[in-house]
C-alpha cells in the first residue's frame, strides 16, 4: 500500500486521521500492519471474514432468547442440507472417517465429556466431507455461538436419563444412510435428530424452570 506520506498527500489529511483509517481497516481484516514498514494488503479468508462477524453475532444472541431459538432452527435446515451435499462427496475413506467419530460416541456413552466431544466431532466431520469451506466454517461458528448463548446445552441435554443412547442410535441412523449413500435419507434423519434434540432440550429446561425453588 501507499506510505503513510503518500496517503496524507493524496486525501490532504494529517497523520493522525490515515493512521486511524489504516487501523480500522486493519481490524477489519483487509490489511496488516507492518510496523518499521507499509501496511499490505491481506488475502481474506473465509476464517478472516468469520472472525469480523463472531462478536456481533454473539452479541445479537446475548440480547433475545428468539434469536437463540433461531439459530437452533436455522442449524436443523443447515446441517440437513450439509449432510445432503456430503453423501454426493464423500470417499470411502470418508465413510471410513465417519464410522470411526460414531464409535467413539458409543465406547464413551458413560463419559459425559467424552461423548460430549464425540457427539461434535461426528457433525465437523460431515460438514468436512462437504469439502465447502464456507459451509465448514459456518459449521464450526453455528457451534460456537450456540455454545456461547447456552453454556448449559450439551450438559442439560445429556443429564438427561438415558439421552447417551437415544443420541447414538439416531447418529447410527445418519451413519447408516452415508454408508447406502442415501442422501436424502441422511438430510432427513439429521433434521429429524436436531428437531428433537431442540424439542428436547426446550421441555427439560422448561420442567427445571418449574421446578425451581424461585418458584
Amino acid at each position: 500500500m501507499p506510505s503513510e506520506h503518500d496517503l496524507m498527500d493524496r486525501f490532504s489529511v494529517g497523520r493522525p486521521a490515515v493512521r486511524e483509517a489504516m487501523q480500522a481497516i486493519e481490524n477489519m481484516g483487509l490489511i496488516e500492519i507492518r510496523h518499521g514498514g507499509r501496511a499490505r494488503i491481506k488475502q481474506v479468508t473465509v476464517q478472516d471474514v468469520f472472525s469480523q462477524i463472531d462478536s456481533a453475532t454473539q452479541q445479537l444472541l446475548s440480547t433475545s432468547s428468539q434469536n437463540v431459538d433461531d439459530l437452533r432452527e436455522a442449524r436443523q435446515v443447515f446441517e440437513s442440507g450439509v449432510a445432503f451435499l456430503a453423501i454426493q462427496r464423500a470417499t470411502d475413506d470418508d465413510i471410513k472417517e465417519l464410522k470411526t467419530r460414531l464409535d467413539s460416541m458409543e465406547q464413551s456413552k458413560k463419559n459425559r465429556p467424552k461423548f460430549l466431544k464425540a457427539d461434535l466431532d461426528f457433525h465437523k466431520t460431515i460438514a468436512k466431507i462437504s469439502r465447502n469451506p464456507i459451509l465448514i466454517e459456518v459449521s464450526t461458528a453455528m457451534f460456537e455461538w450456540l455454545s456461547q448463548s447456552h453454556k448449559d446445552y450439551h450438559k442439560d441435554l445429556l443429564g438427561i436419563p438415558e439421552l447417551e443412547n437415544l443420541t447414538f442410535e439416531e447418529h447410527a441412523k445418519i451413519y447408516q444412510c452415508f454408508a447406502e449413500r442415501d442422501a436424502p435419507g441422511a438430510a432427513k434423519e439429521i433434521s429429524d435428530h436436531i428437531l428433537r434434540v431442540n424439542q428436547s432440550y426446550d421441555r427439560y429446561m422448561k420442567q427445571k424452570s418449574e421446578h425451581s425453588p424461585e418458584k
